[in-house]
């Protein structure tokens, strides 16, 4: 039996990374709802109905538990898959609650970059309000960088460039923390902490996910072994470029890791 991974595109390959070098043994089966790819933009009974489809396909297979490793689709339908398939199925959600602790500590403030939907849905500012005692959490949205993802834009000046406009008129002095809030965001890890202040922790949910599906399937992490299981991958409007895609976003994810 295998693991399954959901995403609307790309992103969701941040976390089966992790989820690779944790669990070398296992086999995953990576899902793409590519007919609707981004979920960021849409409405919220868009991306309920687009998930509860998308999910149906995926548990005609094999399926011993499902990571909805989307931020955005966690927010709009996690409680529903729940109550209808009985298999361990596991969320995303931004990782606000470590970084609020560490930024304690510092003395400073929270940024979480994260999709328009996903910043507007309670489930997010439900988080926020639960932690954040002390009022330190700002949010962004950062639309477009799902889009340069998904054309496998890593070119290191036009990204800078981006972030560039987006944080014009931040002082980053203020703050310790940035929560990458979409499973696309962390792709883009490594030109952050080129251009961000050296002082800033860039963190995203990949690790408490891996982690959390870890406990719910009763396995133990082995991490830093050779990965010897099986991935297959699949995408909703059964496009052979996008399969591709996969394959090359994902060898892309692998190489960032052993640079890091």
């Amino acid at each position: 039996m295998r693991i399954a991974f959901f995403d609307s595109g790309i992103g969701g390959l941040t976390v089966l990374t992790e989820a690779m070098r944790k669990l070398p043994n296992e086999d995953f089966l990576y899902f793409a709802d590519t007919l609707h790819v981004p979920y960021g933009t849409k409405t919220l009974p868009e991306v309920r109905r687009y998930v509860e489809e998308s999910v149906s396909r995926i548990m005609q297979g094999d399926i011993k538990a499902l990571v909805v490793a989307c931020n955005t689709a966690t927010s709009a339908a996690i409680e529903e898959l729940r109550r209808t398939y009985d298999i361990p199925i596991v969320g995303m959600e931004p990782a606000v609650k470590p970084a609020v602790k560490r930024s304690q500590a510092a003395g400073k403030r929270v940024l979480v970059f994260a999709t328009s939907l996903t910043l507007s849905l309670s489930k997010y500012t439900d988080l926020v309000a639960r932690v954040d005692d002390h009022k330190v959490v700002d949010s962004m949205p950062l639309p477009e960088l799902v889009q340069y993802c998904e054309q496998l834009q890593f070119d290191r000046d036009e990204i800078e460039r981006y972030f560039s406009r987006k944080l014009a008129g931040i002082d980053l002095s203020q703050y310790s923390t940035i929560v990458l809030g979409c499973t696309h965001f962390p792709y883009y890890k490594s030109i952050l902490q080129q251009i961000l202040p050296p002082h800033i922790e860039l963190i995203d949910g990949s690790q408490g996910t891996v982690e959390r599906l870890c406990s719910l399937i009763g396995c133990s992490a082995q991490p830093d072994q050779e990965f010897k299981g099986h991935i297959e991958f699949k995408c909703s409007d059964e496009n052979p470029a996008y399969l591709d895609k996969m394959a090359r976003a994902l060898d892309y994810l692998q190489t960032q890791y052993s640079v890091q």
